[in-house]
């Protein structure tokens, strides 16, 4: 199945929090949009790796995702080398997307920077016709490269290069996360209160896509950096 718009999250939520108001804006624009998870979040405080997924095909219910998929790398101790990044690549090259979206390339988790690194590099290394995957089918898949490669902004702050107004899409992005009701405030759980259980962190959520949004003059917003230059046909594009 070709994407349009392939985004990539070292754990099941990792891109609700920070690329879903973007994933459904390119959708209502008749784009298709795919998620693809590392890891199952098998190291989380709350919630099993069963309920996550669970969780997870709830949330691509509501983001009306044509794919997603998880590789099962081992949460917390994948590593940007080849044992990890022949999955990644095989997964890009299954869906050819013209963009990827991934992990902030540092963050809070240590997982987050290395899920970029992974993802930059194996965007590039999927190109490479030498290196060798098999499909679903078995049978050997053909090179892609995506034509750009952008960092979603997770929990510290990092300048922006760019930001997309999702102020229309955000009851649905906030609906996404409020999926993951294992992960994130539920005043109901008897689970353990960590960082990302509290109400002081769903604040914070809609705190930094308000910021956002308020550097471009919108209501809501979400921030990317990128890793070269974007280029416009001409200048009037960037209105």
């Amino acid at each position: 199945m070709k994407l349009d718009i392939l985004a990539l999250g070292a754990h099941p939520d990792d891109v609700e929090m920070s690329a879903a108001g973007t994933l459904l804006a390119a959708a209502a624009a008749g784009k298709k949009i795919g998620i693809v998870d590392f890891t199952r979040g098998e190291l989380g405080t709350r919630g099993t790796p069963a309920t996550r997924a669970q969780e997870a095909e709830a949330a691509s219910r509501i983001l009306g995702l044509s794919a997603r998929e998880n590789l099962g790398l081992p949460d917390g101790f994948f590593r940007n080398d080849r044992e990890h990044q022949l999955p990644v690549i095989a997964a890009i090259r299954r869906y050819q997307p013209d963009i990827i979206l991934c992990n902030a390339i540092h963050d809070r988790h240590p997982d987050h920077g290395r899920g970029a690194q992974l993802a930059s590099e194996s965007c590039f290394l999927s190109g490479l016709r030498m290196i060798e995957t098999l499909g679903d089918d078995g049978q050997p898949q053909q090179p892609w490269r995506p034509r750009l490669v952008f960092h979603y902004i997770q929990d510290r702050q990092i300048p922006a290069d760019f930001v997309v107004d999702i102020s229309a899409h955000w009851p649905k992005k906030w609906e996404s996360i409020q999926a993951y009701q294992s992960q994130f405030f539920n005043p109901n759980s008897s689970e353990p209160q960590t960082y990302l259980s509290s109400q002081m962190f769903s604040n914070f959520m809609e705190a930094r896509a308000r910021e956002f949004g308020h550097l471009i003059g919108v209501e809501f917003g979400e921030g990317f950096t990128r890793e070269r230059p974007l280029g416009v046909r001409e200048i009037t594009e960037l209105i």
